[in-house]
């Protein structure tokens, strides 16, 4: 009989990992945060000066070896992450200017032969933004690309159940997990190592550690294109992740009404603020075609995104439906771009993209992506 692991189990052998400076233990000098424990699977984070993070990637390992030695145990995700500063700290801390953009750093190593990286992001949530990535993702692959899709939606991570995937991802030979795959598109999710029920309750900074993480240590392949579906809204977890992974470009999601295309309109800046160019956007639920006397409702209003494309400047990739099918299939974990081929609706994602592919890829408009490697 598998035995079952503990909590207490797992603090004692982190009592036996010692602290950044070798001194005491990361459990007695307050590093190790809440550890989440499901069905074998642990998660936890620990505290260190963030200008010292890639100086104790040592202890990060040291951590998720030990917390593996417990019986029973069968995945470990340690994620290095920063507190705010706090007292004298932080008042030490240079006041960055509210009018210059922040700097953007230099890009996350880890991604070995993955040639375009695009993010699908939203200014808010409820607008289909993970069943538009997912269509994306799928359209691609049917395009003949080779791709991939991360969902970087900690604490709402929708992919598994939208991708039809359940289980967790193996450790392959250089102890990197492999991503899980359904439908030709290799995926990766924080799904699949907590329950759906399950609450991250995490800061910002543990998000960005964790998201930085399933990309330096997924062994993703070679890819012509990562999907992200980013988190909605525009906080810290969404500007991190815009400054630091070397994306190709940004895709918005926004559905036609005024209120929408207000926050569709922060997630157009952000990306500007950090310098990543703007693919276009996407006008989601754009219209209503009744199944039955085929008469069209437009009951969002309709055109919102398309004039906000033409007022911003960037492209508009185009309108997909409101419509039960395309509800149906992804509730079901069966997608209607691979559910569904011939329908019109598999047909306008693959347009779209096809049109972020062409973005991407026009040699004219921008130069070629960053080849990210190992070092």
């Amino acid at each position: 009989m598998t035995p079952t692991p503990n909590k207490e189990k797992i603090i004692a052998e982190l009592q036996r990992v010692k602290g950044p400076d070798g001194t005491g233990d990361i459990v007695s000098l307050g590093l190790v945060s809440e550890i989440v424990l499901r069905d074998g699977k642990v998660i936890f984070s620990i505290a260190v000066p963030p200008e010292r993070a890639k100086e104790l990637e040592p202890l990060r390992a040291r951590a998720e070896r030990a917390a593996a030695t417990v019986p029973g145990v069968t995945s470990v995700l340690v994620t290095l992450t920063a507190d705010h500063a706090t007292g004298r700290e932080a008042s030490e801390q240079p006041r960055p200017s509210q009018s210059a953009p922040p700097a953007r750093p230099a890009p996350l190593h880890g991604i070995r032969d993955v040639k375009h990286i695009v993010a699908v992001a939203s200014g808010k949530g409820g607008v289909g933004k993970s069943t538009t990535a997912v269509n994306l993702a799928l359209a691609l692959h049917a395009n003949g690309l080779k791709a991939g899709l991360l969902d970087a939606d900690i604490y709402g991570p929708s992919i598994p159940r939208l991708m039809g995937l359940k289980g967790k991802p193996e450790l392959v030979e250089n102890k990197r997990l492999k991503p899980m795959q359904n439908y030709g598109v290799k995926t990766m999710s924080m799904g699949f190592l907590v329950d759906e029920e399950t609450p991250m309750i995490w800061r910002g900074p543990m998000v960005i550690s964790a998201l930085t993480q399933m990309l330096r240590d997924v062994d993703w392949g070679d890819l012509d294109v990562m999907i992200v579906d980013m988190p909605p809204g525009t906080g810290d977890a969404q500007l991190t992740m815009a400054q630091q992974v070397p994306l190709s470009g940004a895709v918005i999601v926004s559905t036609p009404q005024d209120l929408a295309l207000i926050d569709a309109r922060k997630g157009l800046n952000m990306f500007r603020r950090v310098n990543v160019d703007l693919l276009g956007i996407v006008e989601n639920m754009s219209y209503f075609l009744c199944p039955k006397c085929g008469e069209r409702s437009e009951i969002f209003s309709h055109g919102g995104a398309r004039s906000e494309a033409e007022r911003m400047g960037v492209p508009f990739l185009g309108e997909v439906p409101l419509d039960m099918m395309i509800r149906e299939t992804s509730d079901g974990g069966h997608p209607i771009v691979v559910s569904h081929p011939q329908a019109p609706h598999s047909q306008i994602y693959r347009d779209i993209a096809a049109r972020i592919w062409a973005a991407m890829t026009d040699a004219g408009r921008k130069p070629a992506a960053p080849r990210i490697v190992i070092e």
